[in-house]
């Protein structure tokens, strides 16, 4: 027991190790106050002093099984970054780097320049600038081109995202007067037309990512409202929100504006995040004219906004993926689960199935299901795509035992993330890529269950 305590000082401190043995002795003594036997042999001991300093060492920021049905999931990380973002990471994380340093001058550079060219090889605009998200990146624009001064925005786009975010409450906080034109499910040219006044900054749309007004309806399309703004010589924003560099139709997925065909349409200034259809890291990229993003970048918010040196590394390396459309599906994970083919997720659950299925034993039936995946994160909310899930549901009928399987699926070493619906819980196996990680879990989940 000496040495093994030894061991974990080395490990962990003297500090942790006491804290972890009190923690220990103090179980022991409630299991004596409620009449059970407390005499464990030093091994045991030890063991259980072992376990609890690794459990507080756990990180909370852990990686998961992402069977719920949505790729993007905003709280399980969004987009997964492919083997090259993930090594420029690495190599900027553990060595000095030129995040700031321009090598042919021998003197301080800009952090910009790293991405800058990429995002105007693919968007077809003069510059760039990146944040650390696009909400940052709408509030800078705001901010910058229009403090003080009045914005027209269409009433149908006066957007709200996950954690409260929304449009009119960022245009406050950026400084500007939001004039709400238009009505919820029809707004024409001449709405926006007449809002234009002395104060007007600027005319912006934004792209309604996470929902979408059916029926009655109309709304101006971005080259209508560019040369509006151009002959009021107003600058015209968009929001593109989930900015995608491809054509998704013709990877066989649901339509969805490209970065370049929107700027082709107009737009002086557009923005869209990096870790939605993109597949990169987390941040916001603002492209657009020069003398507009020349502005932009000399707001002293900027520099609070900022992007690091890690997700600067790791965004040039996804930028530079688009280079080869050719092997982007394959490279990029985003991509490669959104076109991942129905065939292949079928096969692979009734592959994994008799293996759960003698984990579970006899409470709960386990059959392959069809289901339908979301993209997530807000990027084309109505469409689906065609998937298979496991679905498990208790032979009692009764919901607590599907709530406990649940939790004890959380509880995993690496923790099996589902959906529970209507007294069933599904494990879409879209996004299941690491199968024999997935099936090694499993074995424990017998005791997870007890």
């Amino acid at each position: 027991m000496l040495q093994q305590m030894s061991d974990a000082v080395a490990r962990y401190g003297h500090g942790e190790v006491s804290r972890a043995i009190r923690g220990v002795q103090a179980q022991l003594r409630q299991q004596l106050d409620h009449g059970r036997p407390a005499l464990v042999a030093d091994e045991v001991f030890s063991q259980r002093v072992e376990a609890e300093l690794q459990a507080r060492h756990q990180p909370t920021l852990r990686s998961v099984f992402n069977l719920t049905g949505t790729v993007l999931h905003t709280n399980l990380g969004r987009a997964l970054l492919p083997a090259e973002a993930v090594a420029a990471m690495v190599a900027v994380a553990t060595a000095p780097s030129t995040l700031e340093f321009d090598l042919a001058q021998g003197k301080r550079g800009e952090r910009d320049k790293h991405v800058e060219a990429l995002i105007c090889e693919l968007s077809g605009t003069e510059a760039a600038t990146v944040v650390n998200n696009n909400a940052a990146a709408i509030f800078l624009v705001l901010n910058t081109l229009a403090l003080g001064r009045e914005v027209p925005t269409s009433r149908g786009e006066l957007v709200e995202i996950g954690g409260s975010f929304r449009v009119p409450e960022i245009m406050a906080r950026a400084g500007c007067h939001l004039v709400e034109v238009g009505t919820t499910n029809r707004t024409h040219l001449k709405d926006y037309a007449g809002a234009i006044g002395e104060h007007t900054a600027l005319l912006m749309k934004v792209h309604t990512s996470n929902y979408r007004v059916e029926g009655f309806t109309h709304s101006v399309d971005e080259k209508a409202l560019a040369t509006l703004a151009h002959e009021r010589r107003l600058p015209f924003v968009v929001d593109m929100g989930s900015g995608s560099l491809v054509d998704f139709a013709a990877l066989g997925l649901p339509a969805e504006p490209t970065v370049a065909a929107t700027v082709a349409q107009g737009a002086d200034v557009i923005t869209f995040s990096g870790d939605k259809l993109l597949g990169g890291p987390q941040c916001g990229i603002v492209a657009g004219r020069r003398e507009l993003i020349e502005r932009i970048r000399k707001n002293p918010l900027k520099r609070v906004l900022r992007l690091d040196k890690l997700n600067l590394a790791a965004l040039a390396e996804v930028l530079k993926l688009y280079r080869n459309p050719a092997t982007l599906k394959e490279r990029l994970p985003t991509l490669r689960l959104l076109t991942r083919p129905l065939a292949d997720i079928e096969a692979q659950a009734r592959r994994v199935q008799p293996a759960i299925a003698a984990a579970l034993g006899a409470r709960f039936r386990l059959t392959v299901v069809p289901c339908h995946s979301l993209i997530g994160s807000g990027a084309l909310p109505v469409e689906t795509l065609p998937s298979a899930a496991l679905e498990i549901a208790p032979l009692s009928g009764d919901d607590g035992e599907l709530r406990s399987l649940a939790a004890a699926l959380r509880g995993l070493p690496l923790p099996i993330i589902g959906r529970l619906s209507s007294g069933r819980l599904l494990l879409d196996c879209r996004c299941l890529e690491s199968e024999g990680d997935f099936l090694v879990q499993w074995i424990a989940l017998p005791e997870a269950l007890t």
